[in-house]
């Protein structure tokens, strides 16, 4: 099975195409490896984002990007993400990066999430192998 992504817009505009992000999600799974994958990339309203923060995560308010690692069938890798355009704006503003890098991150940095890549909440957060993967990823494919 090939790496097959699936990517739906739930009412948002998103500045990068559906195509890119799915070379994106393709070109990460090939770096680390990955030859059968099934990934969806949602993007939705702060609204959704912030239902689905309380409802998974017990966080109050959106969040830029939630990811779910589904259980592996066959060696396939299977996982979904989530991913609120407006909080990444926000970010990328705070950052001083373009908003499609923002948003380049936040597809490399779930789908790194999928392939069961983590990292630790709080200050080491950025300093993390996982970050510094990413980091290196994003800046070879934005």
């Amino acid at each position: 099975m090939p790496i097959l992504v699936d990517v739906a817009r739930d009412g948002v505009v998103v500045p990068v195409a559906a195509e890119r992000v799915k070379a994106i999600v393709r070109a990460v799974c090939a770096k680390e490896r990955v030859r059968d994958a099934m990934i969806s990339v949602t993007f939705v309203t702060n609204r959704v984002m912030a239902t689905m923060n309380r409802e998974y995560l017990r966080h109050h308010g959106p969040t830029d990007i939630i990811t779910f690692e589904l259980q592996a069938t066959r060696g396939v890798t299977m996982g979904d993400m989530y991913i609120a355009p407006a909080v990444a704006r926000d970010n990328a503003r705070a950052a001083g990066v373009g908003v499609r890098e923002e948003l380049v991150r936040l597809v490399v940095h779930g789908t790194l999430h999928v392939l069961g890549h983590t990292h630790p909440e709080g200050d080491g957060r950025t300093i993390s192998p996982m970050w510094r993967k990413q980091e290196r990823l994003v800046a070879a494919l934005a």
